[in-house]
């Protein structure tokens, strides 16, 4: 799949920006805080509803403005067949309510209906760090890839989230109406219901991984390392109602809810050893991006297509033999790259098919 274009009105600091893209490697070049990431922001947000910052619809609307809007044209191989398909992703981003979304000029009602059709993966200079930050930053990654990759994970997600906070406002509720502890087991019973398929995929999704990222890791180290995923439970799936009991004087105490997938961990390990904390810098970054490259391959297998990769500023975070393993690893794939500037490595290693330059929020394509 490919995305074709992107046109963005009042979208960050862009006011009226239309933009096509090459199917091979696309090159957003400029100076910091010109709006280069802006235009990844754009197509990530198409593919996901969400934006990989963090951001709020209102924080990405042009300042002065009320609404923004982005059209993403996506281009990709129908299931089984040789023939391609055209899908136009309208998002309008509005200062006081919700998005509204249309896929081809009709609104959908659930964001869930756009997952899939725009599969992607973002690789940024923080991406690089996500062996040695927090559990959080982890479980992010896991939750990014699995919504888009499996409909089923995003409602049940969606779903556990709802009950957790709801579980967790009745633990503060119940300082001052201690009677509303009687309604505490069925939150229990209702948290476990959804917790426990959020674990078993989970779980599943790391064995699918870690089969992938072992072949990768051990390419790019040279055959001198062998790195191993493993999903480190808070709970196990079918013990989790009972440990949900055993934690309720705790919870209550604390007011939160202290068992559950939402405090999931990922374990990455070298010879034994726990990288996250005994790691080098260049063990946790080569590892890091394995699991990147990792997640581009699961992706190609699962939905028997390519996904468009999205590089924000990575290439200069690497060192030479780990940026011409990334860049000979995505020959076949679409690429938004962006970069500060076009030095010798990016004109002389690699094949660019459409080089952008960005400047305060304009867009030029340059030649040669």
């Amino acid at each position: 799949m490919i995305i074709k274009s992107i046109e963005l009105k009042n979208f960050r600091n862009y006011e009226d920006l239309t933009i096509s893209f090459d199917k091979g490697t696309n090159i957003l070049y400029g100076n910091n805080a010109q709006g280069k990431t802006n235009i990844l922001e754009a197509a990530y947000l198409s593919g996901t509803t969400k934006s990989h910052k963090g951001s709020k619809d209102k924080e990405m609307i042009r300042f002065h403005e009320q609404e923004a809007h982005i059209r993403t044209v996506v281009e990709k191989k129908q299931p089984g067949t040789d023939c391609f398909k055209e899908y136009q992703i309208d998002m309008h981003l509005k200062q006081n309510r919700s998005k509204g979304i249309a896929i081809n000029q009709i609104p959908i009602k659930k964001a869930s209906e756009l997952f899939g059709i725009l599969n992607m993966v973002f690789f940024s200079p923080e991406d690089l760090n996500i062996i040695k930050s927090g559990p959080a930053e982890r479980r992010r990654f896991l939750d990014a890839e699995l919504c888009q990759l499996d409909k089923i994970y995003l409602a049940d997600l969606t779903n556990y989230n709802k009950i957790l906070n709801q579980r967790n406002k009745l633990l503060k509720d119940m300082v001052y109406r201690p009677d509303l502890a009687d309604t505490l087991p069925i939150w229990d019973l209702q948290l476990a219901e959804t917790g426990k398929k959020i674990i078993c995929r989970r779980k599943q999704f790391i064995e699918e991984l870690n089969e992938i990222v072992y072949h990768i890791h051990y390419k790019i180290s040279g055959g001198k390392e062998e790195l191993l995923l493993k999903y480190e439970s808070n709970t196990d799936a079918i013990l989790f109602e009972e440990e949900l009991k055993k934690a309720n004087e705790k919870d209550k105490r604390l007011c939160m809810t202290s068992v559950g997938p939402h405090r999931d961990d990922m374990l990455f390990s070298i010879g034994g050893i726990d990288i996250r904390k005994f790691g080098s810098q260049g063990q946790q970054r080569t590892s890091a991006l394995s699991l990147k490259l990792s997640e581009i391959e699961l992706v190609k297998r699962t939905i028997h297509d390519t996904p468009v990769l999205l590089l924000d500023d990575v290439l200069s975070e690497l060192d030479s033999n780990r940026q011409n393993y990334l860049l000979n690893s995505i020959s076949d794939i679409q690429t938004l790259i962006t970069c500060t500037g076009l030095d010798e490595f990016v004109k002389n290693r690699f094949q660019i098919n459409k080089i952008f330059q960005v400047v305060e929020g304009h867009v030029t394509e340059r030649h040669g």
